[in-house]
């Protein structure tokens, strides 16, 4: 690299200093004193605070090292540690397990800048001797890479530098560089594809060559584009060119993949030829850390290329995803339509890379509308409405929020921004903290706990608490002389000294002048209060809850979705169930008393007043008025509950039903139309080999296969070719329920070429059906809409009443009715 393109990286390293000394300057000056902070943190209260996340690690890594090591992951709620195949399974998620001590590798860092020099000692001795690769395991390329690569190329970087500073650790010959290779070396198959973006997953022994990879095609854009900060870091430290030539050649395939017309990325695509799979394109799930890897390479490697694609994107997003301080998706192909009606907390990164690139304001206030979501249900969830009500419920301890919470008070100097972490610090402690480490919240609505807790908390969370409470001459390194990959691993500037065997591009057409131009913080004299006080009711709830505008109705009431249970517990509703469980049937009590105001209390009422209604409802004109309404993305399915209905025995008129959800490759079942058969399971149950064991019974009848392995729609494809009438595809994941989970639409490859109807089933669901099956083994079922379910079971009933009553009538004119006996004899 020059030393004119070193000169500009250092530069742009030192704007987020010069820019707090300039918004100091600019607080001090200034005459409206409402734009003040409110209120500064004294250096002894911000020293407390480091040393509570300092003890908030401790307690997190001593309760992994004494009671899971060498497991990949602690469960802290039953103590002990998380091993693949021998914990049960939970499906695609165990991917990022290697049986290779995931959380250890992942925490070596932290430990450095803690300033534990004997227990980094100790942890790399303990790495050195007891991990190793050589395992017929299929892990996720993305998550081994950033985690476990990155992991060791950092615990390698800061092990020479603390035997040339600290004077320790001279027995260390840098061991862990070449476990990083050969671990790069493992991960190399997974790129041998025609357009050089790598497999989403791959067996660490086996490579491809693993028989449940024959089908493997599909990868997120995230996934194939968070590569090149270790894999280039790992060439030029090791001086093998192999690594990071793969690395530059899946980014050049990614943006040549670009909607030219937009110049947005879609979320998933197929590694073989190059086609969008899901063409949503935002910033948060699937996509957030190839924006974040596109501008850090530039930082770490001095290559224009990456700032000019990263610019062009970012004006992209900014243009079409950003709405004011929120970041909806957007399909890539036609950026005005909206994809989906929630955000996820994946995105909660963005502001921080907004402050590294030097665009301030927008990174305040959608930082701002993140910090109103944490105050509005505590923690912030795995997703919320547009509405900002729960979408799906979940906290798993994410690291992003307080990542950008510490680049934006880097970059301001704002003690809001250091109230802001005290605020999530104490919220962690409060909630997630148990005695064997920090536990996942399942639900932020009940705040009960999850048997989970992710490397990254060790890695980032805690890391990133530290740092925000740390004075630079608290830390034993100058993290400026760092980037931080999206693990939070620390790789140094001077890499980049190492050698470089990227070229310019800017002698190329491919980016012209304009793609520079975005290089520099932009200020416009910003104090970051002025930005975010016109935001302070911006969420409704975070203040003095407000009523919104439409009041939820019985007739739109479902019972499975989370949005609505939140808004009738608001209305001072409560449900209890009544009798058995399976059959879903719940009573519903009202109190003024536990509603949030007077005003939702009446809305209640009024609730409480047509669910009365709709309970007498008998004739087909009023059940017609009945709608099922989509409260996912809106390009789903207009109807997009299903129902799997079936006899609860043989003789039984009674018939129950099982929520399932459609698919977008399939014909939709419309109106009164549904499809009744016998089922049967595939075998494989998986149903990805080109045939099935089963075949000669499946003609004709309804196919069960479970997800996972291969697509949804190859299973259809699959289904349809041995000619079954339909398919039923069940989760993977144990313990899944459609009362508690979001029900969602199978997407496929943009060919239209099955003809079967196709839903998706919850795990729970399959449960019922399964041991249905097994009481009956030719049980025969009906796919229909729940919609029409629920009008056919009340036209049924209401049949049954008109025989009952004309039995009545005939009986009274014959005399053979019995007569009343009287209430009270006289």
């Amino acid at each position: 690299m020059s030393s004119t393109t070193l000169s500009i990286v250092a530069q742009r390293l030192l704007l987020p200093s010069l820019l707090s000394l300039l918004l100091l300057i600019v607080s001090v000056i200034s005459d409206d004193a409402s734009t003040m902070p409110t209120q500064n943190m004294s250096h002894k209260e911000r020293a407390e605070l480091r040393e509570e996340s300092r003890e908030m690690f401790y307690h997190a890594y001593h309760a992994y090292m004494e009671n899971a090591y060498p497991a990949d992951e602690l469960m802290p709620l039953s103590c002990k540690g998380r091993y693949r195949g021998v914990t049960p399974s939970r499906g695609d998620m165990d991917d990022i397990l290697g049986n290779f001590s995931m959380t250890l590798v992942d925490s070596l860092d932290t430990l450095v800048l803690l300033g534990d020099f004997a227990e980094f000692e100790h942890a790399v001795k303990l790495v050195i001797r007891d991990v190793q690769f050589d395992s017929d395991i299929i892990v996720s390329v993305f998550e081994t890479n950033i985690r476990m690569v990155g992991g060791l190329l950092s615990a390698h970087i800061l092990a020479e530098y603390l035997q040339k500073q600290a004077d320790v650790m001279h027995w260390y010959k840098g061991e862990m560089l070449e476990m990083a290779r050969e671990l790069g070396y493992r991960l190399l198959p997974a790129f041998n594809t025609t357009t050089g973006i790598p497999h989403a997953r791959v067996n660490l022994r086996l490579g491809m060559k693993d028989p449940m990879l024959k089908k493997s095609r599909e990868t997120c854009t995230a996934c194939a584009g968070t590569i090149l900060l270790e894999f280039a870091a790992l060439s030029r430290l090791t001086g093998d060119p192999i690594f990071e030539v793969r690395a530059h050649a899946a980014m050049d395939a990614l943006w040549k993949l670009r909607h030219r017309g937009s110049d947005l990325m879609g979320t998933v695509l197929n590694i073989h030829s190059g086609d969008w799979i899901r063409r949503d394109s935002g910033v948060g799930a699937g996509i957030d850390s190839y924006y974040e890897y596109l501008f850090k390479s530039y930082v770490l490697l001095g290559d224009d290329k990456y700032l000019a694609r990263f610019n062009r994107h970012y004006n992209a997003v900014m243009k079409y995803v950003s709405e004011g301080p929120m970041l909806l998706d957007v399909l890539m192909h036609r950026p005005h339509a909206k994809s989906r009606n929630f955000m996820d907390s994946l995105l909660a990164f963005w502001p921080g890379l907004q402050v590294l690139s030097g665009d301030l304001k927008p990174a305040v206030q959608t930082h701002e509308m993140l910090y109103q979501v944490m105050q509005m249900h505590t923690l912030i969830p795995e997703a919320w409405t547009v509405d900002f009500q729960i979408h799906w419920g979940q906290h798993h301890l994410r690291p992003e929020f307080i990542e950008s919470t510490y680049f934006l008070y880097r970059a301001t100097g704002d003690h809001h921004y250091l109230q802001v972490g005290k605020k999530a610090l104490k919220t962690l402690q409060k909630y997630a903290k148990v005695s064997c480490g920090y536990a996942a919240v399942n639900d932020v609505r009940t705040g009960k706990h999850e048997d989970r807790m992710d490397s990254f908390v060790l890695s980032e969370t805690f890391k990133y608490l530290f740092l925000l409470f740390s004075e630079p001459q608290d830390l034993i390194i100058n993290v400026d002389e760092f980037v931080f990959t999206t693990e939070a691993h620390l790789l140094p500037l001077s890499i980049a000294q190492l050698g470089n065997s990227t070229f310019s591009f800017r002698q190329s057409d491919e980016h012209n002048v304009l793609d520079f131009m975005r290089t520099c913080p932009s200020s416009n004299k910003l104090f970051p209060e002025k930005v975010r006080k016109p935001l302070r009711n911006f969420i409704t709830g975070s203040c003095p809850r407000t009523i919104s505008g439409k009041r939820l109705s019985a007739l739109d009431f479902q019972a499975s979705n989370a949005d609505h249970l939140r808004a009738v517990y608001d209305m001072g509703i409560t449900m209890v169930s009544v009798g058995d469980r399976s059959q879903g049937k719940v009573r519903l009590f009202h109190s003024f008393y536990n509603a949030k105001s007077q005003e939702e209390g009446e809305m209640g009422l009024q609730f409480m007043q047509e669910m009365l209604e709709l309970t007498k409802m008998q004739s087909m004109n009023q059940l017609a008025q009945l709608q099922v309404r989509n409260s996912n993305a809106k390009n789903y399915p207009k109807h997009l509950i299903m129902a799997v209905a079936y006899a609860l025995d043989e003789q039984s008129q009674d018939w129950t039903a099982l929520v399932a959800g459609p698919s977008h490759f399939s014909p939709e079942l419309i109106g009164e139309q549904f499809v009744e058969g016998e089922v049967v399971l595939a075998s494989p149950f998986r149903a990805c080999d080109e045939k099935l064991e089963n075949s000669s019974d499946i003609s004709g009848k309804i196919l069960v296969a479970e997800r996972g392995d291969c697509t949804f729609v190859s299973k259809a494809r699959l289904a349809q070719k041995v000619g079954a009438t339909a398919l039923i595809v069940c989760d993977n994941v144990s313990g899944s329920s459609g009362e508690t989970q979001p029900m969602f639409a199978m997407s496929g490859d943009g060919k239209d070429d099955v003809a079967i109807p196709v839903v998706f089933m919850y795990s729970q669901e399959f449960s019922k059906l399964s041991a249905a099956m097994q009481r009956r083994p030719q049980l025969r079922v009906r796919i229909m809409q729940m919609v029409e379910f629920k009008r056919w079971q009340l036209a049924k009933e209401a049949h049954q009443n008109e025989t009952a009553a004309a039995s009545a009538a005939a009986a009274l004119a014959a005399g053979t009715m019995p007569k009343k006996k009287p209430d009270k004899e006289l």
